[in-house]
């Protein structure tokens, strides 16, 4: 085990994309599997069945793993579900609003703009900064990411409410420990789906990426 309760073997394990062929950490990564029906089935939480075939978390190298590089990499043919990209999108936002709806509950986590910045600027070991996408870039940019925590603008207002049990929130931050942890892993992949779809959602709402 390593410092903070980590598994170490778990946190630095890699593996390659079957797209780029790069190999690389698995939180970066993407893992899918094919079900009893031959049909490619997103596996977010890395826990379901079978061999897996990890693809970068992109939009784009997951476009061109559904045009044919999963055939080839499971060595048969499978079916691609439509829509399959705008699903694991989907499945990847509502994983971080559960972590942070998790770490709300256990007292780590605090949103609007006045508790945010009173853990900024009192100390607080702030390990992530979660802005809502279409937020007031003006507000938005009173606040600061600590150094050595993360941001992300990758979640709605609307989402954010959800994961803070309110209709919306724009200023969201997550004490440090394994929770915060399990959300960087996951807003990490969910921004690199909503950056490479022109600035929208899978729902089609427009974002920002800060």
């Amino acid at each position: 085990m390593a410092r903070g309760g980590h598994n170490k073997e778990r946190d630095d394990a890699e593996r390659k994309c079957i797209v780029t062929g790069e190999v690389q950490p698995k939180a970066g990564l993407i893992r899918f599997v094919v079900g009893p029906d031959n049909q490619v089935v997103p596996d977010v939480l890395g826990k379901l069945p079978g061999r897996g075939m990890y693809v970068t978390a992109d939009r784009a190298t997951l476009d061109a793993a559904r045009k044919g590089q999963f055939s080839r990499s499971a060595k048969q043919a499978v079916t691609v579900p439509d829509g399959l990209i705008d699903e694991v999108e989907r499945q990847l936002a509502r994983r971080v609003i559960d972590l942070i709806a998790l770490a709300r509950k256990a007292g780590l986590a605090v949103c609007g703009f006045e508790k945010v910045k009173g853990w900024l600027a009192g100390g607080e070991r702030v390990r992530v900064l979660v802005q809502a996408s279409d937020g007031s870039e003006r507000g938005k940019t009173k606040l600061w990411t600590p150094e050595g925590a993360r941001y992300f603008g990758c979640l709605t207002a609307a989402e954010l409410g959800l994961a803070f049990g309110r209709q919306s929130v724009i200023h969201g931050a997550l004490a440090a420990g394994g929770l915060s942890d399990r959300v960087v892993d996951d807003a990490t992949k969910l921004r690199g789906l909503r950056e490479g779809n022109g600035g929208k959602t899978a729902s089609g709402k427009d974002k920002e990426a800060r």
